[in-house]
């Protein structure tokens, strides 16, 4: 069986679960186009495997049709991945992704704007190739070969387009000055990758970067670094998303989700403008 004809068969099968899943909370085909705002025909391709779905809307209808997360809400959202991989540029890096980043990537791919808080790094979606590979090799206890490391470089890489296609995505970035002083790589390597901010900052005007300067002192209450992302259409809500050394969380709760939106508003409005930032940048490429 060709990978196309798996796929095909993975959307058959999830559209048939969610056709049963709506009928079972008593929901018609206008039902389930309300609640994705969408069409009515779309929620019938869906069920009918003709298109595959999204892994939010899929989230969405599933907290509708009464699906609370378990083994089943699992599987059923695996399947919407595995149906939608064919051909996506993803799949070549299936050995060195996990689950969970796989969906932050596709996630990525699907948001109309991103806000993120680093503290010591700059954002993936930022970094110079070379200044990606220090970071990479850094972790090395995470990798098996340096075939890995390319592979996770390549990917890094990959995933900046998101910055450069027809209707890019939106980045709002605040960096801790810490970002900026910490020596990446050695000088040449760092000096490009502050470069490379103020490119960022002249030439696109979709991305804003903001820094926190130590004179700002700790942001209170903030314990570590997060991104919220924002979707384009109103019925799916913001996402925060929480990395660590071997884990990933996603928040979903509306208060909680708040509580982030606010943090982030406070780092914003302490932080350096984003002009004042683009100086500060400059002046610590200069003395490196």
């Amino acid at each position: 069986m060709t990978t196309k004809q798996v796929s095909t068969v993975r959307r058959r099968r999830l559209g048939a679960e969610l056709r049963r899943l709506r009928e079972a909370a008593g929901m018609t085909l206008e039902d389930a186009a309300k609640i994705l705002e969408c069409s009515d025909s779309k929620i019938s391709r869906i069920e009918t495997g003709h298109i595959g779905i999204r892994t939010l809307d899929l989230r969405v209808l599933l907290a509708r049709y009464g699906v609370e997360p378990g083994p089943r809400y699992d599987a059923l959202l695996t399947l919407a991945r595995e149906s939608r991989m064919r051909g996506h540029w993803l799949q070549k890096f299936n050995d060195v992704l996990t689950d969970p980043f796989r969906d932050f990537i596709r996630l990525e791919e699907d948001v109309a704007s991103m806000r993120s808080y680093e503290i010591q790094l700059v954002p993936g979606l930022l970094q110079t190739e070379d200044y990606a590979r220090a970071v990479i090799e850094a972790g090395r206890v995470l990798w098996h070969s340096r075939e890995e490391i390319d592979k996770f470089v390549a990917l890094r890489m990959e995933r900046q387009r998101v910055l450069t296609k027809e209707q890019p995505l939106h980045l709002w970035a605040i960096l801790g000055e810490a970002a900026l002083r910490c020596v990446v790589g050695g000088p040449e390597i760092m000096r490009a990758q502050l470069h490379r901010l103020l490119e960022v900052h002249h030439d696109l005007p979709h991305v804003a970067i903001q820094v926190l300067p130590f004179s700002a002192g700790p942001p209170a209450g903030i314990g570590g670094p997060f991104v919220i992302l924002e979707f384009p259409d109103p019925v799916e809500l913001d996402v925060v998303y929480l990395e660590n050394l071997g884990s990933n969380l996603y928040i979903e709760d509306d208060d909680e989700i708040r509580r982030y939106q606010r943090a982030f508003d406070h780092l914003r409005s302490a932080a350096l403008s984003p002009k004042d930032s683009a100086s500060l940048i400059e002046k610590v490429a200069k003395e490196l």
